[in-house]
């Protein structure tokens, strides 16, 4: 066999080979996509469906074995007043915390873009900060800030609650609005300068459209770990008991499944927000 011939049947072999690899690589990649989309979903749809579960025993608790399709229990969502007062109080907190947050955490992260040392001293320190504070476990958040209303004579209840969601959301909301501003043009600030616009009107007219995509995501983000806290929540409670740490109590008799109900509601309000969030973000670009 000649030289040639040699060199025209290796390269069909290579060929064949780099066929075979993309076939498997197009197939691989999918299905392992799939199987991580079905492993976060799983759980949430496991709670969706037993939302319409029946109860068969006497007592009306979630009974994971499937006895039938029932709306019953999104008929009496709101038959169990310590659930129903927990859940409402934990969608008051978290509407008040992301709210705070993202206000807070919005100007943070303009100030940190924007100023630099020595007008914006310890720039450094607050970054590690922000850092730090995603980092830290949440035990050790709620601990620290036990003690620090503790040692202030602070009362436990929905004001210690709201102090302490806004404070481990701020950081989520400021690195979140500083991604967001990492290619944001300033020479549109200075343009409505130059064309008189005062510093309100140039904020709101041209710097916070064009920031607006961060902060709702921070908001969204915000909202989503707020509304789902139980470490810190539990710490700082007191008699202002939200809907997490009012679910991880009732375990120990049993949980009725207008917890699902409710559950189902949450997931749904979070997906409605992330479309909407998507589809303005579009519309603005």
């Amino acid at each position: 066999m000649t030289a040639s011939a040699l060199g025209r049947a290796s390269e069909g072999t290579r060929v064949v080979r780099t066929r075979r690899a993309r076939r498997f690589t197009r197939l691989l990649l999918p299905a392992y996509s799939w199987l991580v989309i079905a492993y976060l979903v799983f759980p949430i749809a496991v709670m969706i469906a037993y939302s319409f579960n029946k109860v068969t025993t006497g007592l009306p608790q979630v009974s994971f074995a499937w006895n039938g399709f029932t709306l019953e229990w999104y008929r009496q969502w709101s038959s169990v007043p310590q659930l129903t007062s927990s859940f409402w109080l934990s969608i008051r907190l978290a509407v008040s915390a992301t709210v705070l947050a993202t206000i807070v955490g919005t100007l943070l992260a303009l100030a940190l873009v924007r100023y630099r040392p020595p007008r914006f001293r310890g720039k450094a320190a607050y970054e590690q900060v922000l850092f730090l504070n995603i980092a830290a476990p949440e035990i050790v958040l709620g601990a620290s800030l036990l003690g620090l209303f503790v040692t202030i004579n602070l009362a436990r209840g929905f004001l210690t609650l709201l102090l302490a969601h806004v404070a481990f959301c701020i950081a989520y909301v400021a690195i979140t609005v500083r991604a967001r501003m990492a290619g944001f043009d300033r020479s549109l600030e200075e343009a409505a300068t130059d064309l008189g616009a005062n510093s309100l009107v140039t904020f709101t007219k041209i710097t916070l459209p064009l920031i607006m995509p961060g902060v709702m995501a921070g908001g969204l983000m915000a909202f989503a770990i707020s509304i789902d806290d139980f470490v810190t929540s539990n710490f700082v409670s007191g008699s202002a008991v939200p809907f997490p740490v009012w679910v991880y109590g009732v375990t120990r008799i049993g949980i009725p499944p207008q917890v699902f109900v409710f559950g189902s509601a949450i997931f749904a309000f979070g997906i409605a927000c992330a479309i909407a969030s998507i589809v303005i973000s579009r519309r603005r670009t």
